[in-house]
């Protein structure tokens, strides 16, 4: 069957490419998004590898499958991509009535943006091969996404084709016209950097299932606390290393005692949002609606909660241009 598809699609049936393609053009989506950090670019970079394939489907020598050959396009798409960019820039504070604290450090990755769940179904539940080292739920995690985005680009390649993906050393030092020694090389020296840039995760409670009675319980309190501007149950809820980031704002807040005090010049301002359901990353996120006196409520961004056990450990905010990928309006009607 692929044979007879790709004798058709080189013959120019465009169908028949299509049905060629189909199949990993999800999974495709979700590793250039680890590459790139960004939905957008990723979705660009996905744009160019199938037309890249179309155009060189005539080259295509079979001695890879189809879905390793289209790796291998993806990949290079996404190193040059890298090392052309013109990353988001970061932005300034956009509160004018709250002042924020001092930020524990400035962040780095201020182009992440967010994963709409709803683009995960079929992507993530891939072939991995037997070299693989992380769950593909972890390995689409913000936290894993964002200590990528620091890895030189052609570590961060290696480390996703063999510790997620699983390909063979010899099979991704084909991918980047490269060798097996230095693939391996490559692989040690980001495995050692991500091991840096990650929190251990050792003793550390593992989250609750996704839709799980726990996981309900959290979100549900979460819920009550932001949307009535209750700063002491907010808190309750934060783990004591709770790490708070706003890409593409560059402004990092690492701790409790820290985030409780971003939060309570939020919540003394008189801001109060509605919080409206949704998932990114393989993670609960809500679309945050800013009640204003004229009764609409203006989205305002999306917030991506990071759960360990019963606590918050992790509460990123993204802006509010990334709210309709999870299908949310720009705004909500009075109620």
């Amino acid at each position: 069957m692929t044979t007879e598809l790709i004798g058709r699609a080189r013959a120019g049936d465009g169908e028949a490419f299509r049905q060629l393609t189909e199949p990993y053009r999800r999974e495709l989506q979700v590793h250039c998004y680890r590459m790139l950090g960004s939905l957008q670019d990723a979705e660009d970079a996905l744009q160019d590898t199938l037309l890249a394939a179309w155009q060189g489907l005539g080259g295509f020598e079979g001695r890879a499958s189809i879905r390793t050959w289209l790796y291998r396009i993806a990949t290079n798409r996404c190193l040059n991509a890298r090392r052309s960019a013109s990353r988001r820039p970061a932005r300034e504070w956009d509160m004018p009535e709250v002042e924020p604290p001092e930020p524990t450090r400035l962040g780095e990755v201020v182009w992440l943006e967010p994963y709409p769940d709803a683009l995960l179904e079929g992507a993530i539940e891939v072939p991995l091969g037997p070299e693989a080292r992380y769950e593909q739920t972890e390995a689409i995690s913000l936290a894993f996404v964002t200590a990528l985005q620091v890895l030189p680009p052609r570590q961060l390649a290696v480390l996703i084709l063999r510790d997620v993906l699983g390909f063979h050393a010899s099979e991704v030092a084909d991918m980047l016209d490269s060798t097996i020694e230095s693939v391996n090389s490559a692989l040690k020296r980001a495995r050692a950097s991500l091991q840096r840039r990650q929190p251990p995760s050792d003793g550390r409670e593992p989250p609750p299932a996704p839709d799980s009675p726990s996981e309900q319980a959290l979100v549900a309190a979460f819920v009550r606390a932001y949307e009535s501007g209750d700063l002491d149950a907010l808190v309750a809820l934060l783990s004591d290393d709770v790490h708070l980031s706003m890409p593409p704002i560059p402004l990092e807040y690492q701790g409790r005692d820290v985030v409780a005090r971003l939060f309570a010049s939020i919540f003394g301002s008189g801001r109060r949002v509605d919080l409206v359901p949704t998932r990114a990353n393989g993670q609960p996120a809500f679309g945050a609606y800013l009640r204003a006196s004229t009764g609409i409520r203006h989205g305002t961004g999306l917030f991506v909660l990071t759960l360990t056990g019963e606590r918050i450990r992790a509460f990123t905010r993204f802006d509010n241009s990334v709210l309709p990928w999870f299908g949310l309006p720009r705004s909500l009607p009075s109620r």
